[in-house]
């Protein structure tokens, strides 16, 4: 009999989890054999975290809030061998963190392995693989690098852009091929007709249904759009998310000003963006995902 899926299941590459650049630099200087030794020579040393280390933890903390279904589950999908990828099991034991799914891959891209574990969302640092994951369909991100910054609330906080991200680049595109004035003209023209979803959309639909199980006075998820758009364009984004039935928590229009301060500011654990000078950034403050669809990735 198959056990139900959690409403949200994140798939995770062992680089966004935790901190492997200096073997990371032995398979690139010395290659796979150099690399395969090194990580069973260290298998019993702990892994430092990596970037989407604190996500991860407040993401599976979600099932100790006194319900007994599993909301949230991590799946780790990773180019090591199941042989070298035994140092990153140990590292997970050691920090008592809930994942006890894997694909390891020796070397092959292991996004194919995200629809049969359910996943909804993929994170990885190989950008290749998370287009790969995008265009077949799945929301995906590159975690960008930096440190692993544990936000002081215990509140789970993620923040996504709007166009490319969570809508479509239906928008964007005519504000990349024809200017500003034309983007802000067919943003009053359509104001009623909703936006079409953007691969995130089921994310934050997964994402709502979890909030949808606790007080919103004092939810453990809250939620932000960080968006370019101001007024006037900023009432179709509004109706949208009405007529999908899913609530944002914080909706922030910053007619082009920076985010990083606005990101800093709403302590956000995640931030997806589909822009790279946005992406890049945010990463000096929040942990960052880029999303290389739509047109600002052509």
């Amino acid at each position: 009999m198959t056990e139900p899926l959690p409403e949200l299941v994140v798939a995770i590459s062992s680089r966004a989890l935790f901190d492997l650049d200096d073997s990371h630099k032995v398979f690139v200087d010395e290659g796979l054999d150099s690399y395969a030794s090194f990580q069973i020579e260290h298998e019993d040393e702990v892994l430092a975290p990596g970037v989407a280390f604190p996500l991860v933890k407040k993401l599976l903390g979600l099932n100790d809030l006194g319900n007994t279904t599993t909301r949230v589950e991590v799946i780790l999908l990773s180019r090591n061998s199941g042989d070298t990828g035994l140092r990153i099991f140990n590292s997970i034991q050691h920090y008592k963190l809930d994942v006890v799914r894997a694909a390891f891959t020796n070397g092959l891209s292991p996004w194919r392995y995200i629809a049969p574990f359910g996943a909804h969302l993929f994170l990885s640092t190989d950008t290749a693989d998370v287009k790969a994951a995008l265009e077949a369909g799945y929301a995906a991100a590159t975690i960008l690098p930096g440190t692993a910054k544990q936000s002081p609330q215990e509140q789970l906080r993620i923040a996504f852009d709007g166009d490319a991200v969570l809508f479509s680049d239906e928008s964007e595109r005519i504000f990349k091929e024809k200017g500003l004035q034309a983007f802000s003209d067919n943003e009053h023209r359509s104001a009623m007709r909703p936006l079409a979803g953007g691969p995130f959309k089921p994310v934050l639909e997964a994402i709502h249904r979890i909030q949808s199980a606790h007080r919103a006075e004092n939810n453990p998820i809250r939620t932000a759009l960080v968006t370019a758009r101001s007024a006037p364009a900023h009432k179709r984004v509004i109706l949208t998310l009405r007529e999908w039935g899913i609530r944002i928590d914080e909706a922030l229009f910053l007619g082009g000003r920076d985010k990083a301060a606005f990101l800093k500011a709403f302590a956000a654990d995640i931030f997806f963006d589909d822009q790279v000078s946005h992406c890049r950034s945010s990463a000096t403050e929040v942990a960052t995902g880029h999303v290389p669809h739509g047109v600002a990735n052509e």
